[in-house]
């Protein structure tokens, strides 16, 4: 039986990967946003929720995950990330699956994963389009985020694999350093290229 091409979306932050998958989806394409099945797993009455609060008390509420809470109990602690993501991962890769079986008949599918290649998310891939744009547009796009300071964006980055080697490892390079159009148009021609295969 004929599946989906399945394509893996990924990018470091500020780079545009959330207005590249819009893009995708856009134009008819499923795209499964890996960030927005973790919200659901975690939001109230999320199935995560009970093996989160016993790993990690007073995290949890009539809300779903304090993300504040958590975020403190997990920055900067790597087994405590690991805990959490030994939680995490195994439930959004049951997700993406049943995604991948109600979009079967679609030529090609989105696999949105912001940290494929940190986390080694690229399991059942048939190629990776890294999302990019230069270091002073993504540091721009970033630092106008609410809350968000130059030693936040330094942390961050120092946990993601370099865009550099981001964009040697990648199958196709989207660059969003350019104009909505002309990132819109790089898109198009991607999605023609492998629906035609």
């Amino acid at each position: 039986m004929k599946r989906p091409f399945v394509l893996g979306l990924t990018g470091s932050i500020g780079m545009g990967k959330s207005a590249v998958a819009e893009m995708f989806a856009a134009r008819g394409v499923p795209v499964f946003d890996a960030d927005a099945a973790v919200h659901q797993l975690q939001g109230p009455g999320g199935a995560l929720l009970a093996a989160i609060e016993r790993a990690f008390p007073g995290t949890t509420g009539a809300g779903g995950v304090d993300r504040a809470a958590l975020g403190a109990a997990v920055f900067g602690d790597r087994d405590a990330l690991a805990r959490l993501e030994v939680i995490v991962h195994p439930a959004v890769a049951v997700m993406r699956e049943e995604f991948l079986a109600a979009h079967a008949a679609a030529p090609l599918v989105v696999f949105d994963i912001p940290l494929l290649y940190e986390k080694g998310g690229g399991q059942g891939l048939d190629a990776v389009a890294v999302v990019s744009a230069p270091a002073d547009t993504q540091r721009e796009r970033v630092l106008a985020r609410p809350g968000m300071t130059p030693e936040r964006f330094a942390q961050i980055l120092a946990l993601q694999v370099p865009d550099a080697a981001k964009r040697a490892r990648a199958d196709y390079v989207i660059d969003t350093g350019t104009s909505l159009a002309e990132t819109e148009t790089q898109v198009a021609a991607l999605i023609e290229r492998l629906v035609a295969g």
